[in-house]
């Protein structure tokens, strides 16, 4: 992610810390937004495999993409980790609002 597109993120999210360990999603829940890894890392446990994913990273987007807006893999903190939560409103005004940006950022690959 390029840092312009962070910084439109950092304007519509809020920062949190979550210690390792913590579960940031679970398979089959709502999605209610995404997050963006600043600091740390996490493992996502999904159908196609495991991964281990650390800054810049999004998590929690496929959700946003989907009608009916379930998640589709579990991410556990495995290190302390800082990240950016941004709300489905807020993501998808910031969308509309910037022609191309959920293109930039690999959402519609």
């Amino acid at each position: 992610m390029v840092p312009d597109d962070l910084k439109l993120l950092e304007t519509i999210g809020v920062e949190s810390a979550v210690p390792a360990g913590h579960v940031l999603i679970e398979r089959g829940q709502h999605g209610t937004g995404l997050y963006v890894i600043l600091d740390g890392t996490v493992v996502v446990e999904a159908p196609e495999g495991t991964r281990e994913l650390g800054p810049g990273a999004l998590i929690g987007e496929r959700a946003l993409l989907s009608e009916e807006g379930k998640r589709t893999a579990r991410v556990q903190a495995t290190s302390d980790v800082r990240v950016l939560a941004v709300e489905r409103v807020a993501f998808e005004r910031l969308c509309a609002e910037n022609e191309g940006f959920a293109d930039r950022i690999g959402l519609n690959d």
